[in-house]
């Protein structure tokens, strides 16, 4: 059994490592198997995270961090978790290899996911023109014409990276005022490359074994036009990977967990939330970071109000190694 168990392996779950090792809480942390570090995997350069005046790439951020939790004592499984169960004082967190962890704590800092137009041919055409990462297949789309779906920071940081590969690229967005920040729209603006398509939305994509184009309509008039593509960007945002505990917490209208004021406390006693499942405005890397630490005090709080002999049950169980003279 251990003190707490961290599940994601974002900025949240990195920092909440790193602040549970350093109270000698020696946490695990469960990170994806295929997803670990977070959407900063998918990113290039980091310009607003704070002490990096020069800039950082988002993968290279995500490896300090995951260094940094790993110095003071964080042990890291790379593997998804399948079932929860949060009743009582003992937690018990189930992986994909079928292994059972049990923790008097979790902290819950999954992230967010990409979300989907939810048209047709959307997931056929996945992989094959159609991608929510322009980092991981810009490369593919070298001198051809592309679209980003979005109007928001995430759109325009993709517009802009996508310009290194494309010829073209447009940014379609459903009104005509964008939702991203001043220094983001300027950069994109004074691109060549990118070119506005404002008050439309995209409501089919055309093509067999690749996207060949899409099909527009007007959110003004309603007309609909149809634009050539070899690939298209979908740039609108995310939502909370929260499946694993539908029905166990309670959440907010906008879908995140929902917490007790500041804190990172949730419905169910034992159980803290970080990051982006319970921010549905900030969602910036150094938000979850702090969001992280606030749920390892929390949990450091919380785990010194329980019986004494289940504590130290949990160090017992965890012991650091020693080496024999």
């Amino acid at each position: 059994m251990r003190q707490t168990i961290i599940i994601g392996s974002g900025p949240a779950g990195f920092t909440a490592g790193i602040y549970a090792a350093r109270a000698n809480l020696r946490p695990l942390l469960i990170a994806s198997s295929v997803e670990s570090g977070g959407e900063l995997m998918k990113t290039t350069e980091v310009e607003n995270y704070p002490g990096f005046p020069e800039g950082i790439q988002g993968p290279d951020l995500m490896m300090n961090f995951q260094q940094q939790a790993e110095r003071f004592g964080t042990e890291i499984v790379l593997d998804d978790v399948v079932d929860l169960d949060l009743d009582g004082e003992v937690k018990k967190v189930t992986l994909g290899n079928g292994d059972v962890h049990e923790a008097l704590s979790i902290i819950f800092a999954t992230g967010s996911a990409y979300r989907k137009l939810g048209i047709e041919d959307e997931e056929r055409l996945s992989g094959h023109g159609v991608s929510w990462c322009a980092t991981c297949d810009g490369f593919f789309f070298r001198q051809k014409t592309i679209a980003v779906v979005g109007g928001g920071d995430s759109a325009m940081e993709e517009a802009t990276f996508l310009t290194k590969f494309a010829d073209k690229v447009y940014v379609i967005h459903r009104s005509d005022t964008l939702r991203a920040s001043k220094t983001m729209q300027d950069r994109a603006f004074e691109n060549p490359k990118i070119e506005f398509i404002f008050n439309k939305t995209v409501e089919h994509i055309y093509g067999d074994g690749a996207v060949k184009g899409v099909g527009l309509v007007d959110t003004v008039d309603g007309s609909e036009t149809t634009l050539d593509l070899d690939g298209l960007f979908i740039a609108i945002g995310a939502d909370p990977r929260t499946h694993l505990v539908h029905g166990k917490l309670d959440f907010t209208p906008e879908g995140t967990i929902a917490v007790e004021g500041r804190s990172s406390r949730t419905s169910v006693a034992g159980v803290f939330a970080a990051g982006d499942v319970l921010d549905p405005t900030y969602r910036q890397a150094v938000t979850a970071a702090g969001s992280g630490t606030v749920a390892a005090l929390d949990t450091e709080h919380y785990l010194a109000s329980l019986d004494k002999k289940l504590i130290a049950q949990a160090v017992a169980d965890h012991q650091p190694e020693t080496v024999s003279a």
